[in-house]
């Protein structure tokens, strides 16, 4: 966990650098024009590779970290969803594509780690919560419009739309299809996941107010006993106030 919240603190600073500097994000046409991409600099590459390496040492890393069984059918679909993307991107030439698809998924990453840490701090303290629920579905809304943006639109206009994996072309109608239907099915996935969850906590959290409100009943106290000189009367009968009945005088005889 501690590596994985260094990895995700580290990598937005990076990630951000290198479209940065190749300009994706200052000239969007560039994510599909001269495409394919088949030349990447070293920074690009170096970004993948280390991408991959670090996707690829966390299934391993189930097993030494001794996670709890239940935990791991999640964390492989957390896996290797990263890895289909990301590979997907780097083999199919879409590397400009996948840097900044990746910015915009890491962002949202880093924001959901730094409210765990406020969290942890002081578990009364829940607005970077809200607001990383906010940028999620941004996010993917963002990624679907950049998606198609670029393979729908884009990728259709390339004059070069034949199949030749040799000279690492897969730009035809087939593929865009393919590549778009994944990614449509990966952001609906993950957006039904955060809606579940988001629905448990809030749900979680009604329960636990609406428990917090209600008042125990106060126990019913028995009657007072009706006092009466020196003792008092239960059933018809006086007793004294030691509980006692109390005994009737003897009149001697003279």
């Amino acid at each position: 966990v501690t590596a994985k919240t260094a990895f995700l603190f580290i990598l937005p600073q990076y990630n951000v650098s290198v479209p940065t500097a190749e300009g994706y994000l200052t000239n969007p046409r560039s994510l599909w024009e001269d495409y394919p991409h088949v030349y990447l600099s070293f920074q690009v590459k170096f970004f993948y590779l280390c991408q991959l390496a670090y996707w690829l040492h966390a299934l391993p890393e189930l097993y030494f970290q001794k996670v709890r069984k239940e935990e791991i059918p999640r964390q492989l679909q957390y896996i290797c969803l990263y890895l289909a993307h990301i590979a997907g991107a780097y083999l199919l030439n879409l590397s400009r594509l996948g840097l900044v698809l990746l910015l915009l998924q890491y962002s949202t990453e880093f924001l959901f780690y730094t409210a765990r840490l406020f969290y942890f701090a002081d578990e009364n303290n829940e607005k970077l919560f809200n607001a990383w629920a906010a940028v999620f579905g941004v996010t993917r809304l963002c990624t679907l419009t950049l998606a198609v943006l670029a393979i729908g639109f884009g990728l259709a206009r390339v004059e070069n739309q034949a199949f030749d994996p040799e000279k690492g072309n897969f730009n035809t109608l087939l593929c865009r299809l393919l590549v778009l239907l994944l990614l449509c099915a990966a952001q609906a996935w993950l957006m039904w996941r955060f809606i579940h969850s988001q629905l448990r906590h809030w749900r979680e959290y009604w329960n636990e107010q609406n428990a917090k409100r209600r008042v125990p009943a106060v126990p019913r106290l028995p009657a007072r006993l009706t006092k009466r000189e020196s003792g008092y009367h239960e059933n018809g009968v006086v007793k004294a106030e030691n509980g006692t009945s109390p005994r009737t005088k003897k009149l001697k005889s003279p």
